[in-house]
């Protein structure tokens, strides 16, 4: 029987390795690069790589493919992360325990940053090294593309900045974290199924209502850790989204009905996940996301 806890932190130290070695590159800026390796390496929860590995057990996917994909989706997480810090947004000084980015190495180096991680990600994904059918692969790099741009991570972004200190009602509310949470989580998922050796198309399906589940589960409890923890568990500064007055699902429902909904969401995504085989890794990390505190 797998031990799933031990699954984790073996993989994690794979996800670790695989990063290093992507960011251990020739550079004509080692200022870039180290700026890149501050804000990619040694801290994160790196759950998108381990929902697509997960995601490649249901399909018998070859583990390599499937870190791969996941550290490249991890770069894009962590070109997110470098801009949302950035004073022109949040202006958050803390960043998984220590100073963001721009703090350390200024604002305009903080952005190209964030530029480099995003086009390196698409290095990775249209590497040799990834060795998946070429169809399969562009139908890869086009489902993460669309999760980052105008219909995903970015356009999620915008509602939000623009909805900052305004009323917005709760079906806004759940596009814009379907948008600015949900769709790289997503893609996470659904790339690691598509990395394997089979495709059925109504498996697929019922894998997409879970992927979207859970990114809106991550969000929700990132929503209520941010009231209900403290800027030294989260790694990052405590109730920075209601003292600037973001539209958040405890902002909105209160706590209590936010804390309720996510128990709810918790339960159906289990449910539906004990419906598939080999799913076992999955069900596991979508506890991890539904009782994490950071």
């Amino acid at each position: 029987m797998l031990n799933l806890e031990q699954w984790r932190i073996e993989t994690l130290d794979e996800i670790e390795q695989s990063l290093n070695q992507i960011l251990t590159i020739p550079s004509s800026c080692s200022y870039l690069l180290d700026a890149i390796r501050y804000s990619t390496l040694d801290g994160g929860k790196r759950i998108r790589p381990l929902f697509t590995m997960a995601a490649g057990s249901l399909n018998n996917a070859n583990p390599l493919n499937c870190r791969l994909i996941g550290c490249a989706i991890e770069m894009i997480h962590c070109f997110s992360l470098i801009h949302d810090d950035l004073p022109i947004m949040d202006n958050d000084d803390l960043r998984r325990g220590k100073p963001t980015n721009h703090k350390v190495y200024g604002d305009a180096v903080a952005l190209l940053a964030g530029d480099a991680l995003h086009a390196l990600c698409f290095e990775v994904l249209s590497s040799t090294q990834l060795s998946i059918a070429p169809e399969r692969k562009l139908q890869i790099i086009a489902l993460i593309a669309k999760s980052i741009g105008i219909e995903g991570m970015v356009c999620g972004q915008t509602i939000d900045w623009l909805s900052t200190g305004k009323q917005i009602n709760l079906q806004q509310l759940q596009q814009m974290h379907n948008l600015k949470t949900g769709a790289l989580l997503r893609a996470a998922i659904l790339t690691g199924y598509l990395a394997g050796d089979e495709f059925n198309q109504q498996q697929y399906a019922d894998i997409d209502v879970i992927a979207q589940k859970i990114g809106l589960l991550f969000q929700i409890i990132d929503d209520i850790i941010d009231v209900t923890e403290d800027t030294d568990t989260l790694g990052k500064t405590a109730n920075k989204d209601s003292e600037q007055d973001k539209a958040t699902y405890v902002n909105i429902l209160g706590l209590e009905t936010a804390q309720e909904t996510a128990k709810q969401l918790h339960f159906e995504v289990v449910e539906l996940l004990q419906k598939l085989k080999y799913s076992s890794q999955l069900e596991f990390l979508a506890d991890t996301v539904y009782y994490r505190n950071s």
